[in-house]
């Protein structure tokens, strides 16, 4: 199993292979997590009990205990650097993207994903990586 250093780089792997057209990991669903507990709308919820502007506790905590076998890490061939990303929403879901919650920090994980050949909305998304086109371009890595 492979350790993500960068948390929020995870956090977009595991939107191509939980949340992707093909999920290839079971899917983690904060609005039925939280109905089992009697809440019906995440928004509210975190509003109500200001953790709007973090990841909430349970969320955190399950994806950063999630293991990723290095053969599913292969499968990854695009990465999504996009605000509007279904994990956010499973993790915050009153985040407005206009702050710096989900921004990747690091690329050192790239290493992990041997067949990543391409990335999108590296400009407008959340990647907060100086220098990042001049790393994706020494690995071959694609910036549509």
């Amino acid at each position: 199993m492979s350790q993500f250093r960068d948390f929020n780089l995870k956090l977009l792997v595991i939107e191509e292979l939980m949340y992707g057209p093909d999920p290839l990991l079971p899917v983690y669903d904060l609005p039925v997590r939280l109905a089992g507990r009697g809440i019906g709308d995440p928004a509210s919820y975190v509003l109500e009990n200001a953790l709007h502007a973090e990841v909430l506790p349970e969320s955190r905590a399950h994806f950063e205990a999630l293991k990723i076998p290095a053969e599913l890490l292969a499968r990854v061939e695009e990465l999504c650097f996009d605000a509007g990303a279904d994990v956010f929403r499973h993790c915050a879901p009153a985040w407005d993207g206009e702050d710096d919650l989900f921004d990747v920090h690091s690329l050192d994980d790239l290493n992990l994903l041997p067949n990543l050949r391409e990335v999108t909305f590296v400009e407008d998304g959340v990647l907060a990586v100086p220098d990042a086109a001049k790393v994706f371009a020494a690995r071959g890595i694609d910036t549509d």
